[in-house]
Formats: structure tokens, sequence, C-alpha cells
């Protein structure tokens, strides 16, 4: 075979391999592009299906996510096999890469995992009040590697996942109901029936105290400027910084109109000559 006609076999060869790529490209474009779509419609159907369910919608979003990656991430892996690439390799250095990733962000990861346990046994969720780590706010979002609170001065605090686990978290509106604890002090010289019924007709006057449980006053502490009385009223949870501190301006109100005596820690000095 002179050199005329090799050249004009491998020109040959080239182009029909040539063509099978193109052929084998234009497949993978197509199966990426009905990949996309598809996934695009299936993660609409999750978040239909979910919704229709009793989960929260922190839950809801966490899973439609996750299945979105996991299609997109099979539909690229189809890609890539039609185009001739072997994708076994490709796992097996995303397994390597992921494990040594892995080791040099453990603490990311463990936000990762606390993430997950926060979405599945849902300790809270979002427009909760809650107090964890020393700060008490309400759940503005739950991500998969931080939880941003809100608190009660309005300040953002973003706080890893890690933390929320190893820590108590104290949910505040778990319960439907909350009982407020206020301790109110009058004068020895003062009648405790006479007060008792005062800061009884406060809390009747206040519609957001509940009926049921009814409140209850006690003659908690003989303190040593003060009679203390123990006031026990409950509220709906959303309804509690508000009433609490409402009640406490209206009993001062009340007690001044009535003639009953708040006392404040004093000394008498005796001078001897």
């Amino acid at each position: 075979m002179n050199n005329s006609n090799f050249f004009l076999v491998d020109s040959e060869k080239l182009i029909q391999l040539a063509i099978a790529f193109i052929v084998r490209f234009f497949f993978a474009v197509i199966i990426l592009v009905v990949g996309f779509w598809l996934t695009k419609r299936i993660h609409k159907l999750i978040i239909k299906g979910l919704k229709k369910t009793n989960l929260d919608s922190t839950v809801i979003s966490f899973i439609s996510n996750l299945s979105y990656a996991g299609l997109i991430s099979i539909f690229i892996l189809m890609s890539l096999a039609q185009i001739g690439i072997r994708t076994t390799s490709i796992v097996a250095i995303l397994g390597a890469s992921a494990l040594a990733i892995g080791l040099a962000l453990q603490g990311s990861l463990s936000n990762f995992a606390s993430g997950i346990l926060l979405v599945v046994f849902r300790y809270f969720k979002v427009d909760d009040l809650i107090e964890v780590a020393g700060v008490k706010g309400y759940v503005e979002s739950i991500q998969i590697f931080t939880t941003t609170l809100r608190t009660l001065d309005n300040y953002l605090v973003i706080i890893p996942n890690a933390k929320l686990i190893e820590d108590n978290i104290i949910n505040y509106y778990t319960k439907p109901q909350r009982r407020i604890d206020l301790v109110i002090g009058i004068s020895y010289s003062d009648d405790i029936d006479k007060a008792r019924r005062l800061i009884t007709e406060v809390l009747e006057e206040e519609s957001r105290v509940l009926s049921e449980p009814a409140a209850v006053i006690w003659v908690g502490e003989l303190g040593d400027n003060s009679v203390n009385l123990y006031v026990y009223p409950w509220v709906n949870s959303p309804d509690y910084l508000p009433v609490k501190y409402t009640l406490t301006e209206n009993i001062k109100k009340k007690f001044d109109l009535e003639g009953i005596t708040i006392p404040f820690p004093q000394r008498d000095v005796y001078l001897h000559h």
C-alpha cells in the first residue's frame, strides 16, 4: 500500500470517528436537555406532592433540593457515558475526592449531618421562638450548615448546626399555651385580699389571658421589704411577651389608683450622739 492509499484510509477512519463522535455528542446534548427538563418537572411534582403532606416547609425544601441535585447528577453521568467517558472512573475519583475533602472539612460535615438531624427530627421550625447557645430569637431559616435566628431586638445570629445539636434547645412555641410568671410585691401594711382582688380584675380585663387553665395568685414569699404575690396566668404562646408587659403595667396602675403600695428596698439610719 503506497502512502497516498495509507493517508486516504486514515482520513476515512478519522471522518468516520468524527461523525460517530458528533452523533454521540448530539445524543449526549439531547440527554442533558431532556434531563434538565424532566428534572424540573419532577422537582415540581415532588414539591407539589410533599405540600399535600403534613411535613414542615423546611423538610419539603430540603428533600426537593436533594432530589433535584440527585437527578441532575444522574443525567450528567448518562450524558458523559454517551460520549464514551467511563463514568465508573469518575465516580471513583469523586468518591476519593469526597473522602479527602471530608477529612479536611470535618467541622463542615458535622454541621451538615446536624442539619439533616434538625430537619428530620424537627426540634423547631421557621418562626418558632427558641433559646439555644446563649441566644434567644425567632428562627429565620434552617440551612444545611447553619441556622439563622432573629433576636428580639432584630439582630441576625448565624449559628452552626453542630452547636445547636450539642446544646440544650428551648422551644417556646412547641406547646400552644404558656404560663406567665409574675412576682408582685406589696407592703406589709397592705391588705393581701384586696391586692389579690385588684390583680384578678386586671387579669379579667385582659382578653388574651385564658380562662382555662385558670390563673392562680399565691402568697409566695415574705420578703425583707415586701409580701410577694406569685401571679400565674396562662396565654397562647405567641401572646406571651405582649401580655406579660401589659399586665405588669396595668397592675401597677391599678395599685396606684387603689392605694396599694409596691415597696422598694430602704434603710432607716439612726444617729447616736
